[in-house]
């Protein structure tokens, strides 16, 4: 009796204590684990878990042809990766496909001693009665739809030949493949009914190309028309810029493309997605935006002398532009993965209607990717424009083993498009005539030559004492210096640049804001054929776009 007492207390005290975990934990390792079925991770060691309330967690891997796994112990309280660990009080660990992290992703996680050895990928499978049932009710739907989608298309291509009969002027629009979804240089909605139809039907796009307005090394630059819905016997059509890339140049035309498909990057300083299509008749490869006249930020400097209230619009939008780039999360508080820019420049940089910055051109972009390898950061190669080059590019010396470092190189180039703004505002007294940063080396400086004024003689472009007389330009050319430091690590963040500049809103002692002093008429001419107008444009036609212009006078680095 006096045993039948004490056990209960014994069974009790045992339930209170949290016995720690025996997992699988290995770092990320090569498998041949195919991502079916089910199989075993190949981990050789058996940890017992650092805490009592951490779980085991196994992570399947595959980029290109590289299929890894990983093991670990992990607490459910945290986020793994960015991701919440949702079935980790399993007994098995069932794999569970996440979207969005740079690769194909499997993650599950389970309470049992090692049971993150033997991982599950779940297929759901449904017997053949319930197939049966569902394909004898959708049968009849799918023929139906088949009739209506058949009968829409011949009411579709009936209308164009109809209204192409009775054109009495211009060329025959030229049709393509692909489908678009057009806005204006506003953002705002053109003909959302018309951008709908054209987006979710297979029927050629009627673009018509005008005039050529720039030539590249990688493409042609086209203004052209696209043609909106309008009724019989009249034409209605809206300005649009294509980007014409050759069939050999298909990977420069492809990176600059992909860069744009995560829908997180959407941000108002920076170019949004619009379209990218595939002419496959003519062996070309387009990127298509409406037409943006203001033109790039370099371009705009050399015609305007700008105010003090300009100078804090460009620079503080130019920043927060970085900034989202930079983040590894959306402004919802979501995960994104973070991108760099890597080409950072007045030219590659667009002036909104609002005298607010979009950052374009990403043709030399990269995604920091969680999955990226030291050696796949270091394969990406010493990129970029030589004038534009962080000392410690230049010196080709960038830490791989820290992410943050590819960031500190685009906080080194903003500074170097910052002290340009700077240098054509009226609030620092006298105004020269524009000139890019280190403007006394030869125009298109090499990388060797670069070296010798930024790294040997430590250069930078001049500040002269009479900018910091305004208070607003010398909190800015403090953080100019900050953000150009030698030393990568005492750079400031780009969000650190952004929030400065919502700080100096008010900072004008001398007059308000007035309008930019023009010294050249607005209108914009066809381009040297030297100068490469790029229209930068993306392929996801859910996100709304902007449009824009800009140039690439400078020499490019590396890159596609």
């Amino acid at each position: 009796d006096h045993h039948r007492v004490i056990w209960p207390f014994w069974l009790i005290f045992l339930s209170m204590i949290k016995i720690k975990k025996l997992c699988k934990f290995c770092d990320t390792q090569v498998t041949n684990c195919s991502g079916t079925g089910s199989c075993k991770v190949e981990c050789d060691i058996t940890a017992i878990c650092p805490h009592a309330n951490e779980v085991c967690v196994s992570i399947w891997r595959k980029k290109d042809n590289n299929v890894t796994l990983e093991t670990l112990c992990y607490n459910p309280a945290h986020k793994l990766y960015g991701l919440v660990l949702e079935d980790y009080n399993n007994s098995k660990c069932e794999m569970k496909e996440k979207k969005g992290m740079g690769s194909e992703f499997f993650i599950c996680s389970c309470s049992e001693d090692e049971c993150n050895e033997h991982v599950f990928f779940t297929s759901y499978s449904l017997d053949s009665q319930v197939v049966s049932v569902i394909l004898v009710s959708l049968v009849p739907l799918l023929v139906l739809a088949v009739l209506v989608i058949t009968s829409f298309y011949f009411y579709r291509v009936y209308r164009q030949h109809h209204a192409t009969s009775k054109r009495k002027k211009g060329p025959p629009v030229d049709f393509s493949d692909a489908h678009a979804i057009m806005m204006d240089d506003e953002g705002s909605d053109i003909s959302s009914t018309h951008a709908n139809n054209l987006n979710h039907n297979t029927e050629l796009l009627p673009i018509e190309l005008d005039v050529q307005v720039g030539k590249g090394r990688f493409a042609e630059v086209y203004r052209a028309k696209l043609k909106q819905g309008s009724s019989a016997g009249e034409q209605a059509f809206e300005t649009v810029a294509v980007k014409i890339f050759p069939d050999e140049e298909y990977a420069s035309w492809k990176n600059e493309k992909d860069i744009f498909s995560d829908a997180d990057l959407r941000h108002e300083n920076v170019l949004h997605f619009l379209t990218a299509e595939e002419r496959k008749v003519q062996k070309q490869y387009w990127l298509i935006t409406a037409y943006h006249p203001r033109g790039n930020l370099q371009e705009y400097l050399t015609r305007h002398i700008i105010s003090w209230q300009d100078l804090w619009l460009l620079g503080g939008s130019l920043a927060r532009g970085v900034a989202h780039l930079h983040s590894d999360h959306t402004p919802c508080g979501r995960y994104k993965v973070p991108i760099v820019h890597r080409d950072i420049k007045s030219s590659n940089i667009l002036v909104n209607s609002d005298l607010t910055c979009c950052l374009c051109d990403f043709g030399l972009g990269l995604r920091l990717d969680n999955s990226l390898s030291v050696d796949e950061l270091a394969n990406s190669g010493q990129v970029g424009t030589a004038r534009y080059m962080a000392p410690e590019v230049l010196e080709s010396r960038i830490n791989l083993e820290n992410i943050e470092s590819f960031k500190q190189t685009d906080v080194y180039s903003m500074a170097l498009v910052l002290w340009e703004i700077t240098s054509r505002c009226s609030a620092v007294g006298e105004v020269k005539e524009y000139e890019p940063p280190f403007g006394k080396v030869r125009e298109h400086p090499c990388v060797e030559s670069m070296k010798d004024s930024v790294l040997r003689d430590r250069g930078r472009p001049e500040i002269p004492n009479s900018w910091i007389n305004h208070p607003g330009i010398q909190m800015v050319c403090a953080t100019i210096d900050e953000c150009w430091d030698h030393d990568p690590e005492a750079r400031l963040t780009a969000q650190c640049v952004a929030e400065r500049f919502s700080d100096m809103e008010h900072l004008d002692k001398l007059s308000g804001r007035s309008d930019s002093e023009e010294k050249i008429p607005e209108e914009i001419s066809v381009v040297d054929e030297n100068n490469l107008k790029k229209v930068e444009a993306v392929s996801n036609t859910n996100v709304p776009p902007e449009v824009y212009l800009t140039d690439c006078s400078d020499v490019c680095v590396g890159g596609l």
